[in-house]
């Protein structure tokens, strides 16, 4: 990493951002990865955007699936927030995870959800920024919601 890469990387650390776990699935293949970089585009129409790490092993599948969805975690999710920011084997990935009945990329007991199909692709460095139409969104009943800052994680 270049020097700047790694001030950026520190000056970042200060902002606080929202914490959510981004999940795809195609054909029985299910990928998840914490993401800080969830965001809304625009209200009309609907958009929202992540930034994936072209390494990560959630990218392929990202790109292959089209759809995906989000849990924007609860203040009291750091666990689940660790789980899916660590490289755990697949097969190790869902255990003891607690997920909804009516869509298993949906993590139970977060302050909201989304699901998303994929619009456009914008190659950004090391990165590829996947901007998507919402498909859906529902909010939790969380008292406050999980934020990064400081190099950990704290309930807002």
């Amino acid at each position: 990493m270049h020097e700047r890469g790694a001030e950026q990387r520190a000056l970042f650390r200060l902002w606080p951002a929202g914490v959510s776990v981004v999940v795809t699935e195609l054909e029985g293949r299910r990928a998840a990865l914490t993401v800080s970089s969830l965001t809304s585009l625009s209200l009309e129409p609907p958009l929202v955007g992540i930034s994936i790490a072209r390494e990560a092993s959630l990218h392929e599948l990202l790109r292959d699936a089209g759809e995906w969805a989000a849990s924007l975690l609860a203040g009291d999710q750091d666990r689940l927030a660790q789980h899916f920011a660590r490289s755990v084997p697949p097969i190790a990935l869902w255990n003891d995870i607690e997920v909804r009945e009516d869509d298993p990329r949906l993590l139970v007991g977060a302050a909201g959800w989304l699901t998303a199909r994929t619009i456009d692709e914008v190659q950004t460095g090391d990165h590829t920024f996947f901007i998507a139409e919402l498909l859906g969104i529902e909010e939790g009943r969380a008292a406050d919601s999980l934020c990064y800052v400081h190099r950990g994680y704290h309930a807002l």
